[in-house]
């Protein structure tokens, strides 16, 4: 009760401090935590003045949970000037009239935007707007997978090259599942689908926007068979017990999975990281300006800022995720011929790029984004899906009390804004 009180106390103090500002001069940011070089913050209000004239100080707040930052610009029209939700959210607020379009037009300043590499253009082109160009409303910014990582002393690469290898009995007790009900479930829509797919019968992009209860099923069907494998549903620690040998494999992304590699080199373990062969999923974040943003100018500057490729290349090797800039500064930059084999990555870099040497975890090949789909909003069918997950971890709580804690969290969350967080966890990103 007294830690309550506290933020709530900090909170409606920030609230009096903020009714005086110049808002026609500050730029209020939401992002996730830990999600940018903090040091282009203040560059950004610098660079700004260089271009505009114009003075410009940034609020910067932070969420950790998609749904926590929509119902503060759906419920309590916050007037965040730019904000970097997830892609399905992003075709929430397209739905809800809740975005504004980005005016690219920057006067002498340069276009940054066009840096933008041409797959993460093509992806957002798909994402159902009610008629809406995502591309007109947003702007990527990180992206990855979902696969396996998984522990090369136990599990072998051919057998983490399909998702059945969760089924198997001998990773009894070895296995963590990040606790993500969209990203796991779209994953296993697709890859259970392969067949049919590969038949003609279903595109990727109609499965990774079935949610039928037909569909439901058939995931959950398949989530029961190695539900007793599982050691822990997680959102944050998997990536540190996979680490510490604690767990052999771990469903999750590909930037928690990057980390972690890296990290285990340090203490003499080998992990690795595929997408399953079956398919899987890519996700991203994007920027976006709000509909009750007041500094809107500031915004679209601000958004362009962050693709200069420069800006681009800080802010991956601060966060450890991949940015949807491409381009041959970047190509330049990521490319380690003592390191990586070379594979091809046209869709990220183009046409010439057919035999780069880079990350493949970072940047899969054209085979493996070619077998990939992307999360669309599940809509009223959001509880459905909910239920089936809860029914497979043997949560206590029914989906309808779920949703209940869910909103006690958000009104919390609305009192205890984050101004600046000090305090460093990196890639602890919660898409969810």
């Amino acid at each position: 009760m007294k830690k309550l009180l506290t933020v709530v106390f900090c909170a409606l103090a920030l609230s009096f401090s903020l009714r005086g500002i110049d808002r026609e001069h500050t730029l209020k940011v939401y992002n996730w935590a830990d999600y940018i070089d903090e040091n282009l913050i203040t560059e950004f209000e610098k660079w700004y003045e260089e271009q505009t004239g114009e003075p410009v100080k940034i609020i910067y707040q932070l969420f950790d949970i998609n749904e926590i930052m929509l119902s503060k610009i759906e419920l309590g029209h916050e007037d965040f000037d730019v904000v970097c939700p997830s892609e399905y959210i992003i075709e929430r607020m397209l739905r809800s009239d809740l975005l504004l379009p980005i005016d690219r037009d920057f006067g002498s300043t340069p276009d940054y935007i066009v840096n933008m590499a041409p797959y993460m253009r093509g992806i957002f082109d798909r994402i159902d707007g009610y008629g809406k160009n995502a591309n007109d409303y947003s702007v990527a910014y990180m992206w990855g997978t979902v696969g396996i990582l998984y522990n090369t002393k136990y599990v072998t690469r051919e057998e983490a090259s399909s998702w059945n290898c969760l089924k198997d009995p001998k990773f009894a007790g070895k296995l963590f599942v990040k606790d993500a009900f969209r990203d796991v479930y779209t994953s296993l829509i697709v890859a259970l689908n392969r067949d049919r797919i590969e038949a003609g019968e279903v595109t990727v992009d109609e499965l990774c926007r079935d949610a039928s209860d037909e569909s439901i099923a058939q995931v959950e069907a398949f989530l029961n068979e190695f539900k007793d494998n599982v050691s822990g549903w997680e959102a944050d620690f998997g990536k540190e017990r996979m680490t510490q040998e604690k767990a052999w494999m771990n469903l999750t992304w590909s930037g928690d999975a990057q980390w972690a590699i890296e990290e285990a080199a340090k203490v003499g373990v080998e992990l690795d990281f595929v997408v399953p062969e079956e398919g899987s999923i890519v996700w991203f974040d994007g920027w976006v300006i709000p509909k009750y943003a007041k500094n809107v100018k500031a915004a679209r500057y601000f958004i362009n800022f962050m693709c200069k490729p420069e800006n681009a290349l800080r802010n991956m090797d601060e966060i450890g995720y991949v940015s949807a800039i491409g381009g041959e500064d970047i190509l330049a930059a990521v490319e380690d011929p003592e390191l990586y084999a070379p594979e091809s990555a046209t869709y990220f870099f183009g046409p010439e790029a057919t035999a780069v040497c880079i990350n493949p975890i970072m940047y899969p090949s054209d085979e493996v984004v070619a077998r990939c789909g992307m999360m669309h909003d599940s809509g009223e069918r959001t509880e459905a899906l909910l239920a089936m997950w809860s029914r497979v971890k043997g949560d206590s709580a029914n989906a309808l009390t779920w949703v209940v804690i869910v909103v006690a969290i958000v009104v919390v969350a609305v009192v205890a804004v984050v101004v600046r967080s000090g305090k460093k966890n990196k890639r602890r990103h919660r898409r969810h």
